[in-house]
């Protein structure tokens, strides 16, 4: 009998009209899970205070308007971060069958406010667009960025930064920053932390690895989203960025390569463990 893989979205989008749900389910319906069957539950975490159990064996965390320090204190991270603590501390030990994590945008940030990797702050201006993003020599190597390249263009939609990497917590954990963003304005200014590998089961990205052509057309045709587009770069470039969406080689290389390529080497893994 083939086994059941079990996958957790969770919601961080605070009730908003969101892409970001439909781009994920979106991707994990279009998997081959390799004879395998996957079941998807949705969790509304932030705005009901619904949290997954550790039975999951996938857990995709999204993205989310405003603050990541919003809800300081709150019922609802209290849950998040234990659940986080549960997740990490499950797979330091010797279970052979892992549980496998991919942090998006606002829960990039959440993630490293949990395990302090850095300087999460408000950014000067919010960062709209199809942008560009350097890979480091960490992420030249890693499985799901390798064959991207560099650099790689994905959406990227925030008011929120992760700088000043905390080396010493990185060597604790063994983690390693696989991206950085491209600055626009002034390249003297620190760059922010794009794709952190906490290990080999845990991924975040602070731009949209999900988002498809129909999403991000849905945040261009928002009359504020156009004017931050066209305040920062002017009309031409947002002109040239509506042409990227459909471009083979930007947006949708990085759909098609990140999540599911994380989705992937879990089902394998999965798939060779079960039963544990």
């Amino acid at each position: 009998m083939a086994p059941v893989i079990k996958a957790a979205v969770i919601d961080l989008y605070n009730n908003e009209k969101n892409e970001g749900i439909r781009c994920i389910k979106d991707i994990l319906s279009g998997m081959n899970n390799n004879g395998s069957k996957t079941e998807l539950d949705v969790f509304d975490t932030r705005y009901r205070n619904e949290i997954p159990g550790m039975d999951y064996d996938i857990f995709i965390s999204s993205g989310g308007p405003g603050s990541p320090f919003e809800g300081e204190g709150s019922e609802w991270e209290k849950l998040y971060f234990g659940l986080i603590d549960k997740l990490w501390n499950y797979n330091q030990q010797n279970h052979a069958k892992k549980k496998y994590v991919f942090f998006i945008c606002h829960s990039f940030q959440m993630m490293s406010r949990f395990f302090k990797l850095g300087t999460v702050s408000k950014r000067e201006k919010t960062s709209f667009g199809l942008l560009p993003f350097s890979k480091t020599g960490d992420g030249m190597n890693d499985p799901l960025l390798h064959s991207l390249p560099d650099p790689f263009y994905a959406a990227d939609i925030r008011q929120y930064q992760v700088t000043e990497p905390d080396s010493k917590i990185f060597s604790e954990l063994g983690a390693k920053i696989l991206s950085y963003e491209v600055p626009v304005i002034d390249a003297k200014k620190e760059k922010a932390m794009t794709a952190i590998r906490l290990s080999d089961e845990m991924i975040g990205t602070q731009f949209h690895p999900e988002a498809d052509p129909e999403s991000m057309l849905y945040h261009f045709r928002q009359d504020e989203r156009k004017q931050q587009v066209v305040d920062l770069f002017g009309q031409r470039k947002y002109d040239e960025m509506l042409g990227w969406l459909n471009d083979k080689d930007k947006l949708k290389l990085t759909r098609e390569t990140i999540l599911p390529g994380f989705l992937n080497r879990a089902i394998k893994e999965l798939n060779t463990v079960y039963p544990e």
